[in-house]
């Protein structure tokens, strides 16, 4: 599921919230402009913003490695009648850090001020998981961890540079439909998470049926487009005298959704292997 990533927590009404807070003037960074540059604080910059994304991936990966090692491998093993006995165990702990990791990223989406100390927990946590769940998928299918890693990092160079040639315009109209795509997912992650507790399974979601693959692909998709409203918040903030401590605000809407484009692509890449 994705924890709170891309536009939403980079939005238009942050930017101007934020902006009012230190002693700037309201709009959005993707429509009007008219910023007074505040003299008490220092701004928020597009170098300072790299420097912090670079930070929390560094310990998103350092701690997926960690999370990895927790894992205690074992081949999947049935039985004969077709019924799986034996397969990887995650530590309970591992659950209990993807908690912790959502709850920290609730804290960061509505404390911006906090993220320069939440961001960085919130790399840990969810590093872990995904380091953990990512020993999972490997242990079934070898090698689909690195194609995933690949495919992200692919996908992240690709928006990139949509994005720097302007190829891809975040229009206030681009915004809102990603947005409203961005929420339509949401919603459907939730629904299936609480049906599953009540034993329904949304089997089109994980069973690689064609619908199955290219509603995958759909989301993929959708997530990418958020990383041009990343890109976007960051350069229209450091233009308009944005508070510093929004760099690590930013640095943490781009991991969220680093982390969501990678967990999609990996069940994607599972989903086709079962075919």
């Amino acid at each position: 599921m994705r924890f709170m990533s891309g536009s939403p927590v980079l939005s238009d009404e942050r930017f101007g919230q934020e902006t009012q807070r230190a002693g700037g003037y309201g709009g959005g960074p993707y429509g009007s402009t008219g910023y007074a540059p505040p003299a008490q604080y220092s701004n928020m910059t597009v170098g300072g913003s790299i420097t912090a994304t670079a930070v929390l991936l560094i310990l998103l990966v350092g701690a997926a490695a960690f999370g990895w090692s927790q894992v205690a491998q074992s081949l999947p093993r049935y039985d004969r009648f077709g019924n799986l006995v034996s397969q990887p165990t995650i530590p309970s702990w591992i659950f209990v850090a993807a908690i912790v990791g959502f709850g920290l990223g609730l804290v960061t989406s509505f404390v911006p001020k906090a993220a320069r100390f939440t961001a960085p927990l919130y790399s840990l946590a969810m590093g872990s998981f995904v380091g953990a769940i990512s020993a999972v998928y490997n242990n079934y299918y070898n090698g689909i961890v690195t194609q995933a890693v690949f495919a992200t990092l692919s996908i992240f160079v690709v928006m990139l540079l949509l994005y720097t040639t302007r190829i891809i315009k975040v229009t206030n109209r681009f915004v809102m439909i990603v947005v409203g795509a961005t929420a339509g997912i949401f919603v459907m992650y939730l629904a299936s998470w609480l049906l599953s507790l009540f034993g329904v399974e949304m089997e089109f979601l994980n069973n690689g049926s064609p619908w199955g693959i290219l509603l995958s692909v759909g989301i993929i998709i959708i997530a990418a487009l958020n990383l041009a409203i990343d890109f976007a918040f960051i350069e229209k903030a450091s233009q308009h005298s944005v508070p510093k401590y929004m760099e690590w605000y930013a640095a943490f809407g781009i991991t969220v959704t680093m982390v969501w484009i990678y967990l999609e692509v990996l069940r994607l890449l599972a989903m086709l292997n079962r075919r």
